[in-house]
Formats: structure tokens, C-alpha cells, sequence
């Protein structure tokens, strides 16, 4: 949970208008982030050309970790010592983490749940950290290449989606049938699926080196297959039904997974009945007036998993700008929306406001600054906001700049100068 929230520090801080777009090897077929802001994107790379001292910091940072991604070795679904079901290791296979041995039965079968207890051996020999880990090291090198056209990240990046992704001695199957199995229960579930929601950063990813010759036209056509090819599994199969239907965060990252793939490959319809239902599936239904997310909050990692459903329900929002529907200002007929989670949540950024639960771990409220500047951009729209905008932005002057962590975050390249 924690990587994806740390990777949306620089994916939501400004919305990218419908069909914006990046620099493609092929004109006619442009290359497009959904979830990164483009736009913002492309100021701050003007920026960064004519030496804007206030990002300097912000890049050098950026830099060094991209330096650091360049000694990564290429790493393959065929690297885990486990066997799926299938006995093909070209299938994904990962381990449910809060299911423990049963101490009442000699072999421990079935595993028994404690939410939010991460069993150790859950994590090992699977392909989940090795995910995980790739994604956020094409992502930094994606990004450095981007605001530096040094060619030798986009080449390594491009070297290392090839391997996982296309290589056939290496390629991973398009499916997530045996994704977060429970030993003596299953072999996979669809709550699996959101282990996958990486790709659409990956795909983001992508969309930033399009303009280098390391990623070439047969790469890029290649990629779009598997992306259809899983796609329709993911669509289609009963693990991808059963997260669809998820009623908490599981739903709302299925939804993202989904659009942002169906955005992708130019399922345009597809795309706008998913995020238009959302606004009844995932706001009215997940979201109390107040603001608060009941689902989570039964959660043992309360406001770990109320910020993991916010990130979701705004990239949500973001995807949604794509085809023309507003969530940012979408209000049920009893005040539901994502605001009321916005000013709910917001106060949290101070981390000596006490939380309503006892968690089992605390929540990073860390995570919230990224979103805030997000909603920051949409105050305009939505009109009656003012109050808003002085809470979010006086919660991320005090806050946001407090530690050199955030001073250097990603997210802080999409802000407006002296912002």
C-alpha cells in the first residue's frame, strides 16, 4: 500500500486536460499519460531549461535516484523460487499478506486472517516486492529522462519493461489468477488485482521516454498487446469481477486500473460508463457526508487505508477529466463527494492531531500533501470554496516544507513558481 501512495506524490498534484499529450516516435498513434499532469509536466521541464533555481534542488534529487535506478538489474517473473498452481513461471504469483498459519491445526491449514498483520513469509520468493520494486525504478527513470534527455536512462528503462514484460524466455503471462492466494483456501483471489494497479504508473511511465529510441515502435506495439491482452482478463475473468463488485478501496483501485487501461487502448466508451458509474459506485456509495469512509475505518490501519481510498478515488477524478465527467465538483443530494473526504482528511496533515482510531500502524499523513495541492486546482471550478483553499493551502505551507523529504519530493516539481 505504502509504494503506491509514495509513487502518487508526483502523480496527482495537477490535473492534465483531456487529450493532452507528450512527444511520439509515431505522430499519428501520440503517446499519452492520464494519471500524470502533462501539462504541468511540460511548464516544469520549461522551467528546468531555463535554470528555475527553485527546482534545482528538486531536480538534483531526482537525478541522483535516476543514477542510482541505472544500476538496477533486469528482473523477470521467472526469478521466484515459488511454482504457481499452473506450474508455468511465467505466471504472476504472490501470497495474501495478512493470513497467518491456523496455531490450532499440526500444518497450520487453512491460513486464518489478521488484518493489517503482515505474515513475513508471505513476501518471499513471489513476485510482488520484485513488481513493485520495478515500477518505481522505471518510473524515477522515466522522469529524470524526461526533465534531462539523458538517453541512458530511457535505454535502461526500456531494457528493463522489455524483460519483464516482453522477453519471451522472461515475459510475464498477461493474467493474476494466482495473485495473493491464501494456503489451504485458494490459489488466487481477485483482491490480487490490485497488486497490478502499478501498471497504469508504468504506462505513464512510458509515455514520458516515447520519444526516445530505446523505446521503439515494435516495443511500444508489443506493449499494447499484452495491455489487451490482460485487459480483457481483467474485464472478463472472476477474479476481475469479484474486485469490480469490491465494495471498499479494492473497488475504487479496480476502477482506476480499469480506466486508465481502457483510456490506454482507446476504449473511449468503456472508459466513460466505468467513470461515470463511479461517481454513484464508488462516492455515494463509500463516502458519509461528513466526509468519512466507513469501510475503512473498520480497518485495523484506519487512516492507512481512508488516504489509500482517497489517492483512488482521485485518481478517479483525474482519469475522469479524460472524457469529460467532474468529479471533483459532483456533490450527492446529502452533500457525498469528494471534498467532504478532502476536508475530512485534511487536518490530519498535522501530525500532532490525534486520529480518531488506535491503529495497528500509523497512517503516513505525509501522503495527503500531494493530494491537497491536487485539490487546490480545482477550487475555481467547483465556486464556494475560498474556505478550502485557505485550509488546504495553509496545511501544506506548514506542513509540506517541513522536513528535507518533502522539500525535495517529486511532487513539488508541478507547482506554480513560489507556490
Amino acid at each position: 500500500m505504502k509504494t503506491a501512495r509514495l509513487a502518487f506524490a508526483f502523480i496527482v498534484v495537477v490535473a492534465a486536460h483531456a487529450a493532452t499529450t507528450l512527444p511520439s516516435v509515431d505522430p499519428s498513434t501520440p503517446a499519452m499519460v492520464y494519471s500524470l499532469p502533462a501539462a504541468a509536466l511540460a511548464a516544469a521541464r520549461d522551467r528546468v531549461a531555463h535554470g528555475d533555481p527553485e527546482l534545482a534542488p528538486i531536480l538534483a534529487h531526482l537525478r541522483e535516484n535516476a543514477n542510482h535506478a541505472m544500476q538496477s538489474k533486469p528482473v523477470s517473473v521467472m526469478d521466484k523460487t515459488r511454482l504457481p498452481p499452473s506450474g508455468d513461471k511465467h505466471d504472476y504469483i504472490s501470497q495474501a499478506p495478512y493470513w497467518w498459519p491456523d496455531p490450532s491445526k499440526p500444518d497450520g491449514l487453512p491460513f486464518i486472517k489478521h488484518d493489517g498483520d503482515v505474515y513475513p513469509p508471505s513476501k518471499e520468493a513471489t513476485d510482488a516486492r520484485p513488481w513493485e520494486n520495478l515500477v518505481s525504478t522505471v518510473e524515477t527513470l522515466s522522469l529524470a529522462y524526461y526533465f534531462t534527455h539523458h538517453e541512458p536512462y530511457a535505454q535502461h528503462a526500456a531494457l528493463l519493461v522489455r524483460t519483464w514484460f516482453l522477453d519471451p524466455a522472461t515475459c510475464m503471462n498477461p493474467n493474476l489468477r494466482f495473485a495473493q492466494y491464501v494456503p489451504g483456501l485458494n490459489d488466487g483471489r481477485g483482491t490480487g488485482i490490485l497488486e497490478m494497479r502499478h501498471l497504469t504508473r508504468m504506462c505513464d511511465s512510458l509515455a514520458l521516454i516515447a520519444d526516445s529510441p530505446a523505446w521503439t515502435e515494435t516495443d511500444r506495439r508489443a506493449f499494447r498487446r499484452w495491455l489487451a491482452t490482460y485487459f480483457d482478463w481483467l474485464t472478463t475473468s472472476s477474479n476481475g469481477h469479484d474486485e469490480a463488485a469490491a465494495a471498499n478501496n479494492h473497488g475504487t483501485w479496480y476502477d482506476v486500473q480499469a480506466a486508465h487501461l481502457a483510456l490506454v487502448l482507446g476504449k473511449m466508451d468503456f472508459a466513460k460508463k466505468i467513470l461515470s458509474d463511479g461517481l454513484e459506485n464508488r462516492i455515494a456509495r463509500q463516502v458519509e457526508p461528513d466526509g468519512r469512509e466507513p469501510l475503512e475505518l473498520v480497518r485495523t490501519k484506519s487512516l492507512g487505508y481512508s488516504l489509500f481510498n482517497l489517492e483512488a478515488l482521485c485518481n478517479l477524478a483525474i482519469l475522469a477529466e479524460h472524457v469529460n465527467v467532474d468529479w471533483w465538483c459532483y456533490t450527492t443530494k446529502d452533500g457525498r463527494s469528494l471534498r467532504a473526504v478532502l476536508r475530512y482528511l485534511a487536518p490530519y496533515a498535522d501530525p500532532n492531531k490525534a486520529w480518531i482510531e488506535t491503529d495497528l500502524v500509523p497512517g503516513d499523513r505525509t501522503e495527503l500533501f500531494p493530494i491537497l495541492a491536487e485539490a487546490l486546482r480545482h477550487d475555481d471550478k467547483c465556486g464556494g470554496l475560498a474556505g478550502d483553499n485557505i485550509q488546504f493551502r495553509a496545511l501544506l505551507k506548514k506542513f509540506g516544507e517541513a522536513s528535507p523529504a518533502q522539500r525535495t519530493a517529486r511532487w513539488r516539481l508541478f507547482l506554480p513558481p513560489g507556490e
